[in-house]
């Protein structure tokens, strides 16, 4: 059985051998170009994606194709319409990174609290060496415990980021999606939250419905002082009104792990380093060496059991 996995990308350093048990051929590239597709993907009967486009054409080009493994959550690079009128099975891997993001959203929660990189740059510049006193105190210090934090996006990773919140001693409340006529039992309407609530992470998918969700209007509703963490996917924050909350004060910070157009080749508006107490991460929350193992798990598992003819994350 050919198996052909196409970019390694962050997994190069991770074992890979699971993935190669049912292999008789194995290729592994950590990049593949659109143009190389075709030729190295040439009769495989499973191919491994991360973020490689795989189109109706290469699967038609390739009969002895059965199966696509997608080594991510995302199945937007796979014509899934196509895959489903060929019979050829498409599986992913799901939350398999809950753990690295939950830990990553509250580092981030904990930095904005702290001020901890705004302290950490007056240490490098030399302003505790001039102190008159044995501390800085230059940027205020909160508390997590009694704040009130507002999810938005309340699957399996919003339900892990409450345990944590709740384990620091936050209040928490969980927002019911927009367009609900009637908020679900334990759930707060958005716009009702936002005014009650000290910080706002965010959970949920981008979606038609979901993009500039946190726009100016409802950053406006939220507590003067307050902060936001998206984690999410970018574009559910409109990220000017964001930069513009943060200068104007209104806002007392924010974190990013993500932007609307990754990598930011063009540049953003919140790579602006003088934008106060705002901390952009490049998309990196998910990348614990424990998650990406999870990948390769999952994967092999998906192999494994689509061999058997019991497949499992199978998503046509």
């Amino acid at each position: 059985m050919r198996i052909v996995f196409l970019d390694t990308l962050g997994l190069d350093d991770l074992d890979l051998s699971l993935l190669q048990t049912h292999a008789t051929s194995w290729d592994t590239y950590q990049k593949t170009d659109i143009h190389q597709v075709a030729e190295r993907i040439a009769g495989a009967d499973i191919i491994i994606t991360n973020k490689v486009v795989i189109t109706q054409e290469d699967m038609q080009a390739n009969p002895s194709l059965r199966l696509i493994c997608v080594i991510a959550t995302g199945l937007n690079n796979v014509d899934l319409q196509a895959a489903s009128r060929l019979g050829i099975a498409i599986c992913n891997c799901q939350a398999y990174g809950t753990d690295s993001v939950a830990q990553h959203v509250m580092m981030l929660m904990l930095a904005l609290h702290t001020r901890l990189l705004d302290y950490h740059r007056s240490v490098q510049a030399g302003d505790w060496n001039r102190s008159s006193q044995f501390c800085l105190l230059d940027y205020p210090i909160f508390e997590l415990k009694n704040r009130t934090l507002g999810i938005l996006g309340y699957g399996v990773l919003g339900a892990e980021v409450e345990r944590l919140a709740r384990a620091f001693g936050m209040r928490v409340l969980i927002a019911e999606r927009p367009g609900e006529a009637v908020a679900r039992l334990g759930r707060v309407a958005l716009d009702e939250m936002l005014p009650q609530i000290d910080v706002l992470t965010l959970h949920c998918p981008l979606t038609d419905q979901t993009r500039n969700i946190i726009n100016a209007e409802r950053i406006a509703r939220m507590k003067p002082g307050s902060f936001i963490v998206n984690a999410a996917r970018g574009g559910i924050v409109n990220e000017q009104d964001l930069a513009d909350a943060l200068r104007s004060g209104h806002l007392g910070g924010a974190a990013t792990d993500v932007l609307s157009q990754e990598p930011p080749r063009m540049g953003n508006v919140l790579l602006d380093s003088s934008i106060p107490n705002l901390i952009v991460t490049p998309h990196s929350a998910w990348g614990s060496h424990q998650a990406r193992m999870h990948l390769v798990e999952q994967t092999a598992e998906n192999i494994a059991s689509f061999i058997k003819g019991a497949p499992v994350r199978q998503v046509n």
